[in-house]
């Protein structure tokens, strides 16, 4: 299957009919299941995505977010580690949002993740965001009373005014030149536990596992439906949703890499114009810069 199609499969156009069932974690798009036979596909992705990285940075009108939303195990760390690799670090900066500080708790939910947006010519990558506070928060209630918000404003209409305010907070960014994509890797409760039982296997790995994943573990089928309610009121035009098969981490990279390359290049991002005044500048220094004669060091010499 072409990456148009399979990007086409994966993004949530209508989310009115989104059923997160209808999305096999297992999929590979008529990819192979050896990574070996995929590399090129993801060597290209990767070649791709630097040199366009380099035309957002010097265009400097736009800028790039990514939020990677997925349960424990899901891959986030190995989607910002391959689909990333080839990036310039000084465009580009990963945010993990963890527990909510004493600071973070005394805001609005979305002000952390307001406060540490990537600015034009940079990408944002968001390994968990502001959708924690309609996934972790809505599957532990109890969390909102750590949010100290005044009496009423906690009632069980609280999630649709959630969705209503990061569609506005998404679609105020996309009116400011701001690309939002976002990624639900998806993963199946067996596969999920496969790779917890690999994280204690090996040594060197154990330190990624907490028992507090065990507990959210048993909590799955809550997670998926606070899921589906999710996309369902957020994927929009502004900010699409990709549900992203990630039981096959290699498929996944490939997904989330062809879709941020195909929203870039959708851009035509070109190099800026040296006109005018400023390339009489450049063509001054140039000349100046060949008519230097060779074979000064700079060097001071020292006073006997």
């Amino acid at each position: 299957m072409k990456l148009a199609k399979i990007l086409k499969a994966c993004r949530i156009d209508k989310p009115e009919n989104f059923r997160l069932a209808d999305h096999d974690p297992a999929e590979t798009f008529g990819l192979s299941t050896d990574i070996e036979n995929v590399k090129p596909i993801l060597a290209d992705g990767t070649a791709r995505l630097k040199e366009i990285q380099q035309r957002l940075y010097a265009n400097g009108r736009w800028a790039v977010l990514v939020a990677l939303q997925g349960m424990d195990a899901a891959g986030k760390d190995g989607v910002v580690k391959h689909v990333m690799s080839g990036v310039n670090p000084q465009g580009c900066a990963v945010h993990a949002f963890k527990t909510p500080s004493a600071e973070e708790l005394a805001h609005d939910f979305l002000w952390r993740a307001v406060k540490v947006l990537p600015e034009r010519g940079r990408i944002g990558i968001f390994n968990r965001s502001h959708y924690e506070e309609v996934l972790v928060v809505r599957v532990h209630p109890e969390m909102l009373a750590r949010q100290k918000l005044p009496p009423g404003f906690a009632g069980k209409d609280i999630w649709e005014h959630r969705f209503k305010a990061i569609n506005g907070l998404e679609r105020h960014l996309a009116c400011n030149g701001m690309l939002v994509l976002k990624f639900h890797l998806r993963i199946s409760k067996e596969e999920q536990r496969k790779r917890f039982l690999a994280r204690l296997d090996e040594p060197m790995k154990r330190w990624k596992f907490s028992m507090a994943d065990v507990t959210e573990r048993r909590r799955w089928d809550d997670y998926m439906a606070a899921y589906e309610d999710m996309i369902r009121g957020t994927s929009t035009d502004d900010a699409p949703w990709y549900v992203v098969p990630a039981d096959h981490k290699h498929v996944a990279w490939v997904v989330v890499s062809a879709a941020i390359v195909d929203a870039l290049e959708k851009l035509k991002l070109e190099y800026p114009k040296i006109e005018g005044k400023a390339l009489k500048e450049l063509k001054d220094a140039e000349r100046a810069l060949r008519a230097a004669k060779p074979g000064r060091t700079g060097k001071v010499k020292r006073k006997k």
